[in-house]
């Protein structure tokens, strides 16, 4: 490893000079020799090509490279080059190839660079044909002056930060052949209108636009009809952005184009029933040369359109994750270069038979997962093609295992899951590809047994290996420790018995094996220990028994330990909090262990969920309990991010059982949800864990059916986020604290057969608990409980004496204001009509109107009456 020299400089002839794939390392130097040897003005005076790639240069920019006028082509990619991109570069008059992507360039472009003076141009670098700027760390805009170059042919500037909109001055490029902007921070929609007509003399924009990639920004709006226009593009990638609207008709016009890449956005409404092309492109089908097609993960919905099935040429088509719906029509059959299709995940339904794939002789990817669908074909039915990949999870296929796969020799990944199969698995399929390396057969209703023949011969590459609910009988056969590339075994939920095999140590590169819920029984081999790759072990449910080996404790990447509901006995070995500092689950539930709670527990730094209810463990609960770090976070990692490597362990979905309100409580996808601590019925003492209220993370208490005593601390408010808190059944005194009132995520709680005392702070979330919540406290009073405190009876006693007092207050205004209105009533008239003479006529005038008829109508009553009786 060496740096370059400054005596580089005396190379004064020198017209071509490569250094590339080289460990040349250090910054260039800040001036190289040359001006005076060379009788020259600048250095390196007749250099043409300069090719420094791949090496470790690193430093910023110099200024002598922008000096050598003749240079025609400058390499620098992949260095570790910093700084900014001088404005000096448009001093390179005659340069062609400028390539710089792959280092750690920064900052913005330049907003204007040297160039129109210095090369008699009205254009920078007017020459350039080629630009790479690419896998830099750029930002800011897109400059104008990228627009005025006017002889470039290829744009590279992927894998930077450039932020806003695209310009419409990208039309200028017209003799641009391929742009790319992808995993940039672009943003706003694309251009409505981008001008190149005029300037291009063409009567659409980029004429000679071959490669247009944006894909991996933040682009929005509905698919611009420039786009369209673009005659000679053969490649568009637009994936992974917001688009929006529906697929336009004029797509059709793409009569170049290879490959469409709009999936991963959010593109919706219903395939155009018909596209143009086939008048535009002298074509009897449209888009006549596209292979590939990708339109997944979007919201496109409505019927599998007609037209895609005459795409004669196409090679991948890609549907995966819509709402699509009906039937697939049987033009599919006739795509008869087809290598992968993926219709998986959408609402499709209806009989796939072998109309459906009668031509697909080069399908290899076979994707239709997670529709409706149903296969019907004859049971001597001989595929035309060879899969490598068969997802068709939750299709009816059964009830019979089918025939048609024994044809099938070059499987990678299989995927029959929850498929409708009820039979047993046939021989002839564990001979079906020695390069097989996943198989899903989980969630069906397969009955018989493992085969007891040496698998691990005929499928030596195997690595994920699924059987999760089904029936299957029998013992775990030995051979299955020949099969040692596996990663993942997950045998859980069928009706095995017997011991686990010890032979399963060969299986030396296992991430997870999840045997539970079956009838294992015996000892934990020892041979488990030798797993040291292990970092999920479930045997939860089923009869396994004695204390744990010792040997487990080499089992260090541990993430989860599930041993729930079996008939271990023994102590809690302290070694589980020394040896497993990843553990993030650890569930020992409904056994048989006994002694004290280790206090080295308290070194699972990253536990989320500790579970030792159900046993038979004692004394006090140790005060180091509040180091759990990860408890004491707001927010939690996700527990699905375990085995997220992109290999064979991700496909695997964690699960665990988590016992609330008494119900049992399965989370998988939830999983990261979960921040728990079940301590309960065991025959634990000792003071209330005080420190536990500094487990901010915590979602689920119990420590429900022992024997502890203390108080409730009043800073049991800081638990925010606790939804479940039970306490039941201990030896618990006090008040209960008001301030449990402002835990407003609590959504159950149980403080019942207690010996809590005084009045139940019923405000607050408090108030939304039943009777239930705090019965069997005999010195507990207050709502919602029927016994009522005294303080309430004195309360009310003092209600009644202030009652008494202030109803003869009200009592004496009442009379008083009768009398004064009385007396109003009666004076104020006779003083008015005293007044005025006039007033007093027409005041007994109208009174005696009033008694004539009142007079009058008692007559005409007594006379109605008095005729009746008669």
């Amino acid at each position: 490893m060496s740096s370059i020299p400054s005596s580089i400089g005396n190379f004064c002839n020198l017209q071509y000079l490569d250094l590339r794939y080289n460990n040349l390392n250090g910054s260039f130097p800040d001036i190289i020799n040359g001006t005076e040897t060379c009788n020259s003005k600048s250095p390196l005076p007749n250099l043409r090509v300069l090719d420094l790639g791949s090496n470790q240069l690193m430093g910023k920019f110099p200024n002598w490279l922008g000096e050598p006028k003749n240079l025609e082509k400058l390499y620098l990619y992949n260095n570790q080059l910093q700084g900014s991109i001088p404005s000096s570069i448009g001093n390179f008059c005659n340069l062609q190839y400028l390539e710089l992507s792959s280092n750690n360039l920064n900052g913005s472009l330049p907003d204007i660079i040297n160039e129109t003076k210095t090369c008699n141009s009205k254009s920078p670098l007017p020459n350039l044909r080629v630009l790479g700027l690419g896998s830099n760390q750029l930002m800011g805009k897109f400059p104008n002056w990228l627009g005025e170059l006017k002889n470039l042919e290829e744009l590279y500037h992927d894998n930077n930060q450039l932020q806003g909109s695209i310009p419409s001055s990208i039309g200028n490029f017209c003799n641009l052949q391929y742009l790319d902007l992808s995993f940039n921070n672009l943003n706003g929609s694309l251009p409505d209108i981008i001008n190149g007509t005029e300037t291009c003399n063409s009567k659409s924009p980029l004429p000679n636009l071959r490669e247009l990639h944006l894909r991996s920004n933040q682009l929005m709006g509905k698919f611009p009809n420039w786009l369209g226009e673009l005659k000679n593009l053969e490649k568009l990638d637009l994936y992974n952005n917001q688009l929006q609207g529906s697929i336009p008709s004029s797509i059709g016009n793409f009569c170049n184009l290879q490959y469409l890449d709009l999936s991963s956005n959010k593109l919706n409404g219903s395939f155009p029933d018909i596209i143009n092309g086939t008048e535009t492109c002298n074509s009897k089908s449209p888009l006549p040369n596209l292979r590939m097609l990708y339109l997944g993960s979007n919201q496109l919905m409505g019927k599998f359109p007609n037209w895609l099935g005459e795409l004669k040429n196409l090679e991948e088509l890609s549907l995966y994750n819509n709402q699509l719906q009906g039937s697939i029509p049987n033009l599919i059959g006739n795509l008869s270069d087809l290598f992968s299709l993926d219709f998986s995940s959408n609402k499709l339904s209806g009989t796939l038979t072998e109309q459906h794939f009668w031509k697909l002789s080069k399908l290899e990817y076979l994707y239709i997962g997670s529709n409706s669908f149903r296969l019907d074909v004859s049971s001597n039915w001989t595929p035309p093609f060879q899969l490598r990949t068969l997802s068709m999870g939750s299709c009816h296929i059964g009830p019979a295992f089918p025939a048609w796969l024994q044809s099938q020799k070059n499987f990678e990944y299989l995927d029959l899951s929850n498929a409708s199969i009820s039979s047993s698995i046939p021989n002839w399929f564990w001979n079906i590809s020695s390069n097989l390396e996943y198989l899903i057969l989980s969630h069906n209703q397969l009955q018989g047994q493992l085969p007891n023949s040496n698998i691990g011969e005929f499928l030596p590459n195997l690595l994920f290996l699924s059987l999760l609910g089904n029936q299957i009988a029998g013992t775990i056969p030995d051979s299955i420790g020949h099969l040692s590339s596996l990663e993942v075994i997950d045998f859980s939920r069928n009706n095995l018995i017997g011991a686990i095999p010890s032979t399963i140590n060969n299986c030396s590169s296992l991430i997870v094996l999840d045997l539970g819920n079956n009838n294992l029984f015996g000892m934990i081999p020892k041979s488990l220990g030798s797993l040291q790759l292990l970092k999920s072990l479930h045997l939860n449910y089923n009869k396994l028994s004695r204390e744990l080996p010792l040997s487990l404790r080499n089992l260090t990447g541990l993430d989860v330990l599930d041993l729930s509901y079996n008939n271990l006995s023994g102590q809690i070995p302290a070694w589980i909090g020394t040896d497993f500092s990843n553990l993030v689950i650890l569930n020992l539930r409904s056994n048989m262990f006994s002694g004290r709670l280790p206090s080295l527990l308290s070194n699972l730094s990253s536990l989320h969920v500790l579970d030792l209810a159900q046993n038979n463990l004692m004394g006090e609960i140790p005060v180091s309990l509040v180091e759990l770090k990860a408890m004491a976070q707001d927010h939690n990692m996700s527990i699905s991010s375990l085995y997220d490597n992109g290999g064979s362990s991700s496909l695997y979905e964690e699960r665990l059982i988590v016992i609330k309100k008494g119900l049992s409580l399965e989370y998988s996808r939830t999983l990261s949800l979960v921040v728990s601590i079940d301590l309960s019925h065991n025959n634990l003492s000792g003071e209330f864990p005080k420190g536990i209220t500094k487990l901010f993370g915590l979602l689920f208490i119990n420590l429900s059916m022992n024997h502890i005593i203390g108080r409730i601390p009043e800073n049991i408010s800081m638990l925010s986020q606790l939804s479940s808190l039970d306490l039941s059944s201990n030896k618990l005194f006090g008040s209960i604290p008001s301030s449990m009132s402002s835990l407003s995520s609590l959504g159950y709680l149980n403080l019942s057969n207690n010996n809590f005392s005084e009045k139940i702070p019923f405000i607050g979330q408090m108030s939304t608990f039943e009777e239930s919540a705090f019965a069997g406290n005999p010195n507990l009073c207050g709502t919602p409980l029927v016994i009522k405190c005294q303080d309430e009876g004195t309360d009310k006693n003092q209600s009644d004496v202030e009652d008494k007092i202030d109803g003869g207050f009200v009592d004496q205004w009442f009379y008083l204001s009768i009398g004064l209105g009385f007396a109003v009533g009666m004076l104020v008239p006779y003083f008015v009509l005293a007044m005025r003479r006039s007033w007093c006529d027409a005041y007994f005038d109208l009174v005696d109107k009033i008694v004539k008829w009142i007079l009058f109508r008692r007559r005409v009553t007594y006379t109605r009456n008095h005729a009746q009786r008669k």
